[in-house]
């Protein structure tokens, strides 16, 4: 198979660049077709890569200013030259699916969400600071994006969902079915060899959606010390409400973070994630999780095997919930199993067969799209 993958946009590191990281090792020959390219914030591995951008790598300030080009992104996605390929697979969470194939080509998409901020657009902007000229112009230009994405959707022929949730959102927004594929963890990096300090963690960027503020308010109650990986414009407001058992330590390295998921009593999953690779990378630790109920954690966190559950955003319920997990007891073993169920072999194998299947099967049939969802 000639393969070409597709990516969003490599100006940033995140979970979405480990999943690309794992389909170009299944498909080292690929090239990688995305907007814009900004060599000095990503891995320096990624120079030996075949990257391909659109012609918004030629805007001006665009890999640090990527949102204000906002409306561009569809065309620059549409405008991309992937004839000659059999398969084209796309990372996307929010343009790259939208790309243009021709008829012989088979479009797997790998879909880490449906564009959040597009469909669930108030949800997002509730704790976002939106001035009142932002709040005015954005309607209608998310709207257009609504009708683009889902006109564009209807291009891919196969869909992959990296969780039950994500699947029920295609399912929602494009009247698609989706295969689930767990998104690649690299659960050989942890080991269940320690025994538990006294302290929680959590790690995650420090913006409103992350939801940090719960375990800032639960544990200022509580009373009991935990541990914040992570930065972002939202840390100077949490930091002006912690008390002194709320430590902040900033970004660290894998290994200092290896070693602190050892160490931790317990893992803090407050948000809603899509899926969620930090929870996952706990458990490979060895160390159950306290997670809100929804999103990716209802794939990944067994209650009361794993960790425990919660069901409204509130420190009251963090801080219950903590209380539950302080009164179980959890099998190192267990926890640890549950977490290689998403490792990076597993990610491949599925992923590997899925696509050899679906192109078998393209080939068979002459190129039949898979039929939408009934109205």
């Amino acid at each position: 198979m000639r393969v070409a993958l597709v990516h969003d946009y490599l100006n940033q590191y995140g979970g979405a660049e480990r999943v690309l990281e794992q389909l170009h090792a299944l498909f080292p020959s690929a090239p990688i077709y995305t907007s814009m390219y900004d060599p000095a914030v990503m891995p320096a591995v990624y120079q030996a890569w075949d990257i391909r951008t659109s012609f918004m790598q030629r805007l001006p300030l665009v890999t640090r200013r990527h949102q204000a080009y906002l409306m561009a992104y569809p065309l620059a996605f549409e405008s991309l030259d992937l004839s000659g390929y059999d398969v084209v697979i796309s990372n996307s969470s929010a343009f790259c699916k939208g790309v243009i194939t021709s008829p012989e080509t088979l479009h797997v998409c790998y879909c880490l969400t449906p564009m959040r901020w597009v469909w669930r657009y108030r949800d997002y902007i509730e704790r976002e600071r939106l001035g009142p000229l932002a709040r005015a112009a954005l309607p209608p230009l998310i709207h257009y994006l609504r009708l683009w994405d889902a006109t564009s959707a209807q291009r891919v022929d196969r869909w992959i969902g990296i969780s039950r949730a994500v699947a029920a959102r295609i399912a929602k927004y494009y009247r698609r079915r989706a295969e689930i594929i767990y998104p690649p963890v690299d659960t050989g990096r942890f080991a269940a060899n320690r025994s538990a300090g006294d302290y929680y963690l959590t790690v995650a960027r420090l913006v409103p959606y992350r939801r940090i503020d719960l375990v800032v308010d639960a544990f200022s109650q509580l009373g009991l010390p935990v541990k914040i990986v992570g930065d972002g414009r939202d840390r100077a407001r949490l930091q002006s409400r912690a008390r002194p058992n709320v430590e902040f330590l900033g970004r660290v390295g894998d290994e200092a973070l290896a070693d602190l998921y050892a160490g931790c009593r317990g893992y803090l999953f407050v948000g809603e994630e899509d899926f969620g690779i930090a929870p996952v990378e706990a458990q490979a630790a060895g160390r159950p999780v306290v997670a809100y109920a929804a999103g990716g954690a209802l794939d990944t966190v067994i209650d009361g095997q794993t960790g425990v559950l919660f069901h409204a955003q509130t420190p009251a319920a963090v801080a219950d919930a903590v209380r539950r997990l302080e009164g179980c007891s959890f099998d190192t073993a267990r926890i640890r199993a549950n977490a290689e169920r998403f490792s990076t072999r597993v990610f491949q194998e599925r992923l590997a067969h899925f696509v050899q299947d679906a192109w078998t099967t393209w080939r068979s049939h002459g190129g039949a799209n898979q039929p939408s969802l009934p109205a």
